[in-house]
């Protein structure tokens, strides 16, 4: 797994049904139609997000690695 930043890893979710519902401050929260699960994605410019947050997003967002690339 690769480091990317906000704004790319917001693109993939897109991508997988998810849906920008507000932002706040530099954090976009994005949800998904009949999950309650929301995701709290830091855009701060093209800074890389840490693997940890990456690693849990991920897992919330239900997305395997081999779909990131």
């Amino acid at each position: 797994m690769k480091a990317g930043s906000g704004r790319d890893f917001a693109r993939i979710i897109e991508r997988h049904g998810w849906r920008l519902l507000r932002v706040h401050g530099s954090h976009h929260i994005y949800g998904k139609l009949g999950s309650v699960v929301r995701l709290s994605i830091p855009i701060h410019g093209n800074r890389p997000l840490k693997i940890g947050l990456l690693r849990h997003l991920i897992k919330l967002a239900e997305i395997s690695d081999a779909e990131l690339a």
